[in-house]
């Protein structure tokens, strides 16, 4: 199951996924790892600049994360360009929620808005009986 947000023709989905061999639940160490599609459906093309994340633990920490670009990358998409990429979140526990925002650039007028990732949960598959 993957979550979907559009924000100015920026479409952002979201799947999750557990990772049990990365995972220590005696150590309360829980990994799991993500797919995010980007896709320009606007007519202009953009630049990814920063992201900022914010996390969600089964205990209700939060933590955020703010930094340039993606994957070490600050992609440009052009209409109708896909950007992909997979990244990882440890947690302490076995659920918890992502969510944040992309901050996007239009190459033409310098314009920025901030695209939504939407929320999406973090569930170790046996957490819930």
């Amino acid at each position: 199951m993957f979550e979907r947000a559009v924000t100015n023709g920026i479409q952002v989905e979201v799947e999750s996924f557990f990772v049990p061999e990365h995972s220590d639940k005696k150590g309360s160490n829980y990994f799991f790892s993500y797919k995010i599609r980007i896709q320009n459906s606007s007519h202009t093309s953009v630049q990814l600049m920063s992201r900022h994340w914010v996390i969600t633990d089964g205990r209700g920490r939060i933590e955020e994360v703010k930094g340039p670009g993606v994957i070490g990358q600050q992609p440009e998409l052009s209409p109708g360009e896909v950007f992909e990429y997979e990244s990882f979140c440890p947690l302490p526990t076995p659920t918890g929620t992502m969510r944040g925002t992309y901050e996007m650039v239009c190459l033409n007028s310098g314009e920025r808005f901030n695209a939504e990732i939407p929320q999406f949960f973090l569930v170790e598959p046996n957490s819930y009986h």
